[in-house]
């Protein structure tokens, strides 16, 4: 058996879409082995799934994770426990025991009412992320009432090549820079939706522009997921700026990112909402392969 763990300096890093390292056990007769570091590549959250299925992964240990994500790992048969934090050598001692169970943590960031954040105080700050994983599982196809995705290409293991760009032209990601075509399965969640139906009937080797909007994207952004304190409500704050991004904990002890957007002196405004959420996007996609 094979259990990966998010991995960052000896912890579980609580974000699994932009983990950039795992550390993956060999077990045998419940007993640890032989254990080594991996890189992601750059790969982003659905295509994530991907690699630790081609790395033989029986189990995932993690902090948060998506709803599309958690889909995505399902699809490739990998046991999800989520909602670890701490040691990773701990966190798979205590699995082999059976006493670290999974709670689901989802850290798509949709939420609002739902959080308790004074609570808890500034938790594992962050440096700036670009979009690497932008076009991975955000709401991917589970979201909302969507119709189901129909094409030749749903259901097989896709491999594309990408660029991203805002409306602006700015670029945010791109598969050509990183050298390797993004691999996904298409049409379940992987992908954000825009991004699956695109692939659903290309063809290998065409290459297609698409615009995708907000609710084929991130969704909208929510202004209820962005929150204001008193600085002396959240130990720590008072040492962030603007601009800078942090991890809190919801009243159930899960991990969500948030950035800073405001602060003077006796408050501090928090964003909730996930980077790309309300922006539309515009990809060149290359199919490269369909398995």
């Amino acid at each position: 058996m094979k259990i990966a763990v998010t991995y960052d300096n000896g912890n579980i890093f609580q974000h699994f879409g932009r983990t950039e390292f795992f550390k993956v056990y060999d077990v045998e007769d419940n007993k640890i082995v032989s254990s080594e570091v991996i890189g992601s590549n750059g790969t982003g959250h659905g295509a994530l799934a991907g690699l630790l299925a081609n790395h033989g992964i029986d189990v995932l240990i993690c902090g948060g994770i998506g709803g599309g994500a958690q889909a995505a790992l399902s699809e490739a048969g990998v046991e999800l426990v989520a909602g670890a934090s701490g040691d990773v050598d701990q966190a798979v001692e205590s699995y082999l025991k059976g006493e670290l169970e999974s709670t689901g943590a989802n850290c798509d960031h949709h939420h609002g009412e739902g959080h308790s954040c004074g609570d808890h105080g500034c938790g594992h700050h962050e440096e700036d992320n670009a979009c690497g994983d932008s076009c991975g599982s955000g709401c991917g196809g589970g979201c909302g009432s969507h119709p189901v995705i129909e094409g030749r290409n749903v259901g097989k293991t896709c491999r594309a090549h990408y660029v991203g760009t805002f409306n602006d032209g700015t670029q945010f990601d791109s598969s050509y820079d990183r050298g390797e075509p993004l691999q996904f399965v298409c049409g379940v969640g992987q992908m954000i939706r825009g991004f699956d139906a695109a692939v659903a009937d290309m063809e290998v080797g065409e290459i297609v522009n698409v615009h995708i909007m907000p609710e084929d994207a991130y969704g909208p952004a929510d202004p209820n997921a962005i929150l204001t304190f008193e600085i002396e409500q959240l130990p720590g704050s008072e040492d962030l700026e603007v601009g800078q991004k942090v991890y809190l904990a919801n009243q159930y002890g899960q991990p969500f990112q948030v950035k800073v957007t405001a602060k003077d002196e006796k408050t501090i405004t928090l964003d909730a909402n996930d980077e790309m959420a309300g922006k539309e996007l515009n990809f060149k996609i290359e199919l490269v392969e369909v398995k």
